[in-house]
């Protein structure tokens, strides 16, 4: 029987400030670009990733941090589920959403 593929994740969460679809970054900051996150070997290691960002929920900073599945793509995190692709990159629409 073969083992289903490994899934590297990152985690996200939204800003309370403002809202914003944030991710987790190696240092443990949180920054808008999907471009700038960690990435998790496997869904163990997310685990630990979200529970470091319990932090940022106490803290205020955040909410509901969790981890979602990503592939590297040319070099780039690519979100592998469509409405994370939308959430990372924005609305599918035109829009002056990122001018803010």
């Amino acid at each position: 029987m073969a083992r289903p593929p490994k899934s590297i994740q990152v985690i996200t969460a939204n800003r309370l400030l403002d809202g914003r679809v944030v991710f987790l970054t190696p240092s443990g900051s949180w920054d808008h670009q999907v471009a700038a996150a960690d990435v998790f070997a496997d869904p163990i290691a997310a685990e630990t990733g979200v529970a470091t960002a319990q932090k940022s929920v106490l803290e205020g900073e955040v909410v509901d941090p969790y981890a979602i599945s990503v592939s590297i793509e040319g070099g780039q995190i690519v979100p592998t589920v469509l409405r994370e692709r939308i959430r990372a990159d924005g609305p599918t629409i035109p829009s002056d959403f990122r001018a803010a």
